[in-house]
């Protein structure tokens, strides 16, 4: 899914801030949700992100939103971790987390099925592998994946 022009621009903005903190930029939405706008950075840093860093972030890019206001909307601006079952989008993801336990759904039904859940092997050639428990694997195409998140096992 392409990035919207306001994504793009916000991670414009925010990349110098990340930078100097270490911290790095999971994802970014800015999406209308119940007739209001919100504009939201997944941020993560080696050993995990804490209410503090978001906070720490949320104060800096505030100040260069304020300066530059490059949205011409009423938004809510929102920071946070990418959680437990954080989704993988980026191609960097895929190589961190194989050999991962990883739920995907599908847009569309494969074979009567729209979702799965396996052993991550990687990212090849666009192609997300899945590796079933009964040790088939399975490849799907990134254009066909509505999302793809580590699984929580209890």
């Amino acid at each position: 899914m392409a990035k919207s022009k306001t994504e793009e621009l916000a991670k414009q903005l925010s990349e110098p801030i990340l930078d100097q903190l270490g911290y790095e930029l999971v994802d970014i939405e800015y999406k209308k949700e119940g007739g209001s706008w919100f504009l939201r950075f997944y941020i993560d840093k080696n050993g995990g992100i804490t209410i503090d860093d978001c906070q720490n972030f949320s104060e800096r890019i505030s100040k260069v939103f304020d300066e530059v206001d490059p949205i011409p909307n009423q938004y809510y601006l929102e920071v946070s971790s990418p959680g437990l079952d954080r989704p993988l989008k980026r191609d960097k993801d895929f190589e961190q987390y194989k050999g991962y336990k990883v739920d995907l759904k599908l847009y569309k039904p494969i074979n009567g099925m729209k979702k799965y859940s396996g052993e991550l092997v990687g990212l090849e050639e666009g192609n997300i592998i899945v590796i079933k428990d009964n040790n088939n694997i399975l490849s799907f195409n990134r254009q066909d994946v509505a999302i793809i998140r580590l699984a929580i096992e209890f």
